[in-house]
């Protein structure tokens, strides 16, 4: 059945205009180093398709060894005369990787000319806010007190049932690689954070715990009455939602570079509101006392904090999100900048789009662009998935020949690799039944649910991206309940 498959994915892959290849190096459960590839094209019914093609497993973790491995599968899927289809090949910021000279892009693009390379997009967003947390240490001492919440309960079981009933609510681990997570425990604590108060207070004087839990109670307790942290977390409560909002997008499989670049603007304006507002978040955050037995920050210092903060994003996210040459010919097709083209052409990113990708006749692809831009009905599309279908149902695609290819160049280029940074479980649904309860193992790719009892046999609908697929839960027992 697996050769069945993957004979079918060679075949569709060989029909279609262009290829993009994802991989990630990852270790499976019994340590051996395997490679993960995914390959990106378009259909001949003009859908976007990503399809898992196989683990590859690796000699060592070293450039030579994945690119020699990349290289072999290649080979196998394109045949000589396709080679010009590779036009992309994703990857993580490893060194290993994006090295310019020796790393493994370097080495594939030696061999296939037009595979250029792209740091997977939704990688670089949490590199972008790490970097905005561990080079300032306010921050990454607020970071790790939001981690403390999530500790303390997760030690004990009596713990853990003690917030079941005074708050009615888990509090979400942190993690430093997946910055949806941190998301969620900002939101946790903002939410409840009366509760999480009482909560602490009652652990205090309830007597039933040991006093190294009520000493770290009431540390959480004041920390939670802190004005520096009550600063961080509103800070942090305006910027994540834009975070989360921006990586949910860079996850979607029908993203591509136009789209990205107007939602990165947009991106980078919320963050600029959020840095010219930072003395109405200073005074929400003031009101109590300060401690004696250590120094608080002033409104200044903490507006000033917070300033770095703003200005760490914004200038990481105008740096890592540079568009190169492969990815300028995304401007050309930016629904909302066609008026300013109408008037003055892009010559500029013309040229580099026809460096990037030579196959495409220049002359051409102006005269088409020029109509393009002239014609209101096509600034209305929202990037290039949706500029390409408007094409294909009108048969439009041989007039607009040079303009359908760069938009296939464009389509077919993935925004994100196949790691882990795609997946995000959600399992805070339906009436919280699930929630705690399911894990996804990053190894396997497996979604694993624990600690369930007869409440839980059912039907059920599991949404996977837009795809939704119907299960059936059955429960047995082999004691009772």
């Amino acid at each position: 059945m697996l050769s069945v498959t993957r004979e079918e994915i060679i075949k569709e892959v060989q029909t279609s205009s262009f290829l993009s290849i994802q991989a990630d190096e990852t270790t499976d459960i019994a340590t051996l180093v395997q490679l993960v590839l995914v390959l990106r094209y378009i259909d001949d019914k003009n859908n976007v398709q990503e399809r898992f093609f196989e683990f590859i497993p690796l000699q060592s973790a070293a450039a030579e060894s994945i690119a020699s491995a990349l290289k072999e599968r290649l080979a196998s899927i394109l045949p000589e005369d396709q080679k010009s289809k590779l036009i992309c090949q994703a990857y993580d910021g490893a060194s290993v990787m994006r090295g310019a000279t020796a790393g493994v892009q370097r080495k594939v693009q030696d061999v296939y000319p037009n595979a250029h390379y792209i740091h997977c997009y939704a990688h670089q967003l949490n590199l972008i806010m790490q970097q905005a947390t561990s080079h300032i240490s306010k921050t990454r001492i607020f970071f790790s007190n939001i981690g403390g919440f999530a500790s303390f309960f997760s030690k004990s079981p009596k713990r853990t049932c003690f917030l079941d009933k005074v708050v009615a609510h888990r509090l979400p681990r942190s993690s430093n690689v997946r910055w949806n997570f941190h998301s969620r425990a900002i939101n946790t604590v903002v939410e409840h954070r009366e509760d999480l108060i009482h909560c602490f207070e009652s652990i205090q004087d309830s007597g039933d715990f040991d006093p190294n839990t009520v000493r770290e109670a009431g540390a959480l307790a004041m920390l939670l009455e802190d004005d520096d942290f009550k600063f961080f977390l509103e800070l942090y409560h305006h910027i994540m939602p834009h975070v989360d909002f921006l990586y949910a997008k860079l996850q979607k499989k029908n993203i591509d570079s136009v789209h990205i670049k107007v939602s990165i603007q947009q991106f980078q304006q919320e963050i600029q509101k959020i840095r010219n507002s930072l003395n109405s978040i200073g005074e929400q955050s003031s009101g109590s006392q300060p401690t004696k037995r250590r120094r608080v920050l002033s409104p200044e210092e903490r507006e000033r904090i917070g300033a770095e903060v703003c200005d760490t994003i914004l200038g990481h996210t105008r740096e890592r999100f540079s568009f190169t040459d492969h990815l300028v010919c995304a401007t050309l097709l930016q629904g909302d900048r066609f008026d300013e083209y109408k008037d003055t052409f892009p010559d500029d990113a013309l040229g580099s789009t026809i460096r990037a990708y030579p196959m495409l006749n220049g002359s051409k692809l102006k005269t088409e662009l020029s109509l393009i831009y002239s014609k209101q009905e096509f600034s209305a599309c929202r990037g290039a998935v949706d500029l390409f279908q408007l094409f294909m149902e009108n048969n439009l695609e041989e007039v607009f020949s040079e303009t359908v290819t760069l938009l296939k160049v464009i389509i077919t280029t993935p925004m994100t690799t196949a790691e882990a940074e795609r997946i995000t479980v959600y399992d805070d649904v339906l009436d919280g039944r699930f929630r705690d309860r399911l894990k996804l193992d990053n190894q396997i790719g497996s979604l694993i649910i624990t600690n369930i009892t007869s409440e839980h046999d059912g039907d059920y609908e599991l949404q996977i991206n837009s795809e939704i697929k119907r299960l059936y839960l059955h429960v047995s027992t082999l004691y009772g309940e």
